[in-house]
């Protein structure tokens, strides 16, 4: 799982000295890195992605109150500590090369942004040979909202708010 500890020093140093970074300019020079849970390869997924034949439009409600319209594209599905899980796929145009995973657990508000955290799937990145999808909790990151109220961001839709604790991936920022 080199590859997280990569991805995870690449995403601190982006956050600590790009002017792009969601972090507001008076944190910076406080900032020390994102906590994350340890990797943990039993919340790494090889899934069928279950499309949907009928690529419903929904409209997810954002932190800035609008609504934003995603496709409803599939389905995983996969068991976790037990808990047999569902969790949606969206994608905000059918052209779109990623499909987009936002989720709760019971971790929000304790241990995880209180909002729920995304993961975001490439086709090219996270998709098998053999068709599967790699969904990789370990990978889950807290929208920017999570950093400064600057940024508007979907809220997680109760049809992928899971029953089980995810301790992977990216933890509560602390000094949100």
């Amino acid at each position: 799982m080199a590859y997280i500890k990569r991805m995870r020093e690449e995403k601190d140093r982006f956050f600590a000295t790009d002017w792009q970074s969601p972090i507001p300019p008076q944190e910076r020079s406080k900032f020390t890195g994102l906590t994350y849970y340890p990797p943990d390869i039993s919340y790494m997924f090889a899934l069928t992605l279950f499309e949907h034949k009928d690529k419903q439009v929904i409209q997810i409600e954002d932190t800035g109150g609008n609504l934003r319209d995603f496709l409803r594209w599939g389905e995983f599905r996969f068991t976790i500590n037990g808990e047999r899980c569902v969790l949606q796929a969206y994608k905000s145009a059918p052209s779109e090369m990623k499909l987009f995973v936002p989720f709760r657990d019971t971790t929000n508000g304790k241990e995880t942004y209180g909002a729920g955290r995304y993961i975001d799937l490439d086709y090219e990145i996270d998709k098998t040979s053999d068709g599967k999808w790699i969904l990789d909790f370990n990978k889950a990151y807290n929208p920017w909202c999570a950093y400064s109220e600057d940024y508007v961001c979907p809220f997680v839709p109760p049809e992928n708010w899971l029953k089980v604790a995810i301790r992977a991936g990216e933890r509560m920022y602390p000094l949100a």
